[in-house]
């Protein structure tokens, strides 16, 4: 598992333009599952999710590998870090990335 903070730009609405795009199709390297909560990859050779949420500008996001394909969360994480900086970096002040131990 890997987590995420992503510190939006005041007044950014980040997640809520991500989600928009996602759904209207100008964004279709991803695509939200469980009304929003839940992000994958459209290709199958990203394998996992992203759970998120967001609270006060910050973006938690939590990336999971399922269990047939264990530590390939880098492979998520790289493709949607690469998508924010290609296309929302004007919305993102800072992203802090951890590399918490399984138990």
């Amino acid at each position: 598992m890997v987590t995420l903070q992503i510190v939006e730009k005041p007044g950014a609405n980040l997640r809520r333009t991500l989600l928009r795009a996602m759904r209207q199709g100008d964004l279709r390297t991803f695509r939200s599952e469980r009304r929003g909560r839940k992000i994958t990859h459209i290709n199958e050779n990203y394998p996992g999710w992203i759970n998120w949420d967001d609270s006060h500008g910050v973006i938690s996001c939590e990336i999971r590998s399922p269990k047939q394909r264990p530590r390939q969360e880098w492979k998520l994480l790289s493709s949607f870090i690469g998508r924010l900086a290609d296309k929302y970096a004007d919305a993102v002040h800072s992203i802090h990335v951890q590399f918490p131990e399984e138990t």
